[in-house]
């Protein structure tokens, strides 16, 4: 439902006025008389993003605030602010809103970032939390989906899969390495990995007009993908593929300047998995033989 959702919304959106860069990014661009303002929004959803009973309520403050600086990190962009709105269960509502307000806190404490306000609500239904980060863009402007070209590299950070035994809610978000990558000016575009390498790897090429080939035997598999392997009928690449929610950035890189790509940066290895490509599709190379790469993912509404 979500991407065909997200495709009718942005064409019904056709006959609004306009903003820099609306629907279709990781973040909508707002023109402004210095630096673009940067803007994103995330909602979480108890039974479909977090199990309340198995995490807590200040994790789920803390990966609200991770996935939408995620996304700015994905546009290169300066975190400034965020602004929270909760949908708190009646029977706990002073104490879940406490414990996930006290989570996003030492979320916007760690990476610098104010809150602005929000709006609370109380109802019978379960736990919704929403968060809107506001960031500012670089001077040369941001990265988006659609720079990719063929012939560009395609490069991972950190390593996929498994996100389920914890990194969901566990993560870095990349905001170091995207500002170490800007100043060399060698990312033609990028996304973040929510929905899943496949997914996400699709939307970036849809965006761009192009293709995409994929060495699999070069992607990155996280030790938790391993572990999942073992009992999920699923194969460890199967799992890095598509399991979703690992949060790395994907980016396409300019194929002449490629050795000015760091191995690492802050610890986080970028790894060159492929070739963005001119025939559309997503196509999976391994042992000498090309075949078309299915877009797994996870499915988030």
């Amino acid at each position: 439902m979500e991407h065909g959702f997200i495709a009718w919304a942005k064409q019904r959106a056709m006959r609004l006025p306009k903003i820099k860069l609306g629907i279709g990014d990781d973040c909508a661009l707002i023109a402004s008389d210095g630096s673009d303002w940067v803007v994103t929004t995330d909602s979480l959803c108890e039974g479909t993003h977090f199990i309340l009973d198995q995490c807590g309520p200040q994790a789920v403050g803390r990966k609200l605030v991770g996935v939408n600086l995620s996304d700015l990190a994905s546009m290169a962009a300066v975190p400034v602010a965020v602004i929270l709105s909760l949908c708190l269960p009646r029977k706990s509502a002073d104490l879940l809103g406490s414990e996930i307000y006290e989570g996003v806190c030492e979320a916007c404490e760690k990476y610098n970032v104010a809150i602005g306000g929000g709006d609370t609500n109380v109802w019978d239904g379960p736990l919704v939390v929403h968060l809107t980060a506001i960031g500012t863009a670089r001077p040369a402007g941001s990265w988006l989906r659609s720079g990719a070209r063929p012939g560009d590299k395609i490069v991972l950070s950190g390593r996929l899969g498994g996100s389920l035994l914890g990194k969901h809610l566990d993560f870095e978000p990349r905001l170091k390495l995207a500002q170490a990558l800007y100043p060399l000016g060698i990312v033609q575009a990028a996304t973040d990995i929510s929905d899943g390498l496949g997914i996400d790897l699709l939307n970036l090429t849809a965006a761009s007009r192009c293709g995409a080939e994929v060495e699999l035997d070069r992607i990155p598999i996280s030790d938790a993908a391993m572990e999942r392997s073992k009992s999920s009928g699923h194969t460890a690449l199967e799992h890095a593929i598509g399991d979703g929610e690992d949060f790395e950035l994907l980016m396409a890189v300019d194929p002449a300047r490629i050795d000015q790509l760091p191995s690492e940066v802050d610890g986080v290895p970028l790894t060159v998995i492929g070739t963005f490509v001119s025939r559309t599709g997503l196509w999976s190379r391994s042992k000498g033989r090309i075949e078309q790469l299915q877009p797994r993912g996870y499915v988030h509404g």
